[in-house]
């Protein structure tokens, strides 16, 4: 029988108990293992054909052999590769779910005022430098009645010192020409001493000349009045003028020794009289016009000082007055504007927020992870940020874990998004911070832990 009609089997249809060529078929009492019996004797090869091994059908099963090992090889590679990352996920001590995050930097007006644009910065998600001059706030109406007394004060000391500096000069001028005289004055009195001292010495001469004559008398009158030659009315008239001559000389040398005193005095600057005070009247106006030209320099000294005073509070005023009335919002860092929440034109009241700057210099991961994963981390230690776009993994440091209350920084995205598990890790990223403005805030990924983050 040939092979292929002894493989010929039509479900209902039985075949005689004897087949052709001597095979026996099966019995149709034994019902279903006859027929699973019979299916095996049909598709066993039979015996006494001869095996050819160069036959096309045998070249056939090899090549459908080798085929399906090949098949089976690839897919058993196949499943090695996809499915090694689930089971090294699985192995791995990582996160639920990751997003790159970065700190927000409110920046508020410090004065009432009209907000004014200064920069192309000013859009959403336009990127910032550190000092980029982003806002301008102007207030119009801004107090400046302190500033314009101060003003007031330095016009009006401005123009008293001309007048104070004449009078100066004048008072100075004065006192200079009545010094003048007193100088004059003292040299003439000097000179009036000297005379009179010369005077009075020789009228203590003359008074000299006459007390000798007079003693030398009343010695002749002495002894002659013995002989009674002198009567003794005539020895009393001469000793009179003797008394009278030695008393004269007394007189004139006290008067010299009184100019001496007044000599002394003058050329020491002072004045002794009866028929006036210490000083003259020339000596007392030089010194009245002196105080008053040194009151008069005083003041000035005054006013200059108050000038220089009221100049530099006009300065620090003009600055103060500036200050208050306008106001250049700037970049305190690196970033990008994440929310504007005022327009140019708007008027703003002082501690307004006007916009959130994202502070891309300190970009971190926010992670949450499972209870277990959680209990087994530590601040400091070591993680990795790998990307979903399949980017190199980033090393980061554990700065802070919350677990199942929020992170209390302000962060552009609320960890209370990552909702799939309520324990929150945050990493750092110092690698991703050097990138500064260019950080990708809200880019997806997974933590993964190091092993050596287990507790002991």
């Amino acid at each position: 029988m040939d092979r292929a009609q002894k493989n010929q089997f039509t479900p209902g249809h039985f075949p005689s108990p004897v087949a052709e060529g001597g095979v026996q078929s099966f019995d149709v009492d034994h019902g279903a293992k006859g027929l699973q019996r019979d299916l095996e004797e049909r598709l066993k090869p039979d015996v006494d054909e001869p095996v050819n091994r160069g036959s096309p059908d045998q070249e056939t099963r090899s090549y459908r052999t080798v085929r399906r090992v090949l098949k089976i090889a690839a897919g058993l590679a196949i499943v090695a590769v996809f499915g090694w990352l689930p089971v090294r996920a699985v192995w791995q001590t990582s996160s639920v779910e990751a997003v790159v995050n970065a700190r927000l930097v409110t920046l508020r007006s410090p004065i009432d005022g009209e907000v004014r644009s200064r920069s192309d910065h000013a859009t959403a998600s336009s990127a910032v430098n550190e000092g980029d001059v982003i806002l301008r706030v102007v207030n119009a109406r801004g107090d400046r009645s302190r500033l314009d007394d101060l003003r007031r004060q330095m016009s009006r000391l401005d123009n008293q010192r001309p007048s104070l500096a004449t009078k100066l000069a004048s008072a100075q001028a004065a006192q200079q020409d009545l010094a003048r005289q007193a100088a004059q004055f003292r040299e003439g009195r000097i000179l009036q001493l000297d005379a009179r001292i010369a005077e009075i010495q020789s009228v203590i001469e003359a008074a000299a000349s006459r007390r000798e004559e007079a003693t030398a008398a009343v010695e002749r009158a002495s002894s002659l009045i013995k002989s009674g030659s002198v009567s003794t009315v005539e020895f009393a008239r001469l000793t009179r003028e003797q008394s009278v001559a030695q008393q004269t000389e007394i007189g004139a040398r006290r008067r010299l020794d009184a100019a001496k005193v007044e000599l002394t005095a003058a050329q020491k600057g002072t004045y002794l009289g009866d028929s006036y005070n210490d000083r003259p009247s020339s000596v007392q106006r030089e010194e009245e016009m002196r105080q008053r030209a040194n009151d008069l320099k005083a003041d000035l000294a005054h006013a200059d000082a108050e000038i220089e005073w009221l100049a530099s509070e006009i300065a620090s005023e003009q600055l103060q007055y500036i200050s208050r009335s306008e106001a250049d919002i700037k970049a305190p860092v690196a970033g990008r504007i994440w929310e504007m929440m005022t327009s140019p034109g708007e008027d703003v009241r002082a501690g307004q927020a006007l916009m959130k700057l994202l502070d891309c210099s300190g970009a971190v991961v926010t992670a949450n992870a499972t209870e277990s994963v959680y209990n087994r981390l530590q601040l400091g230690k070591q993680a990795s940020f790998e990307p979903n776009d399949g980017s190199p993994a980033i090393k980061g440091v554990i700065v802070n874990l919350t677990g199942a209350s929020g992170a209390p920084a302000n962060l552009a995205i609320n960890p209370d998004a990552l909702s799939k598990e309520p324990y929150r890790v945050t990493v750092s990223l110092p690698s991703l911070e050097a990138t500064g403005k260019d950080c990708a805030v809200g880019r997806t990924g997974r933590v993964v832990f190091d092993r050596g983050t287990s507790k002991p």
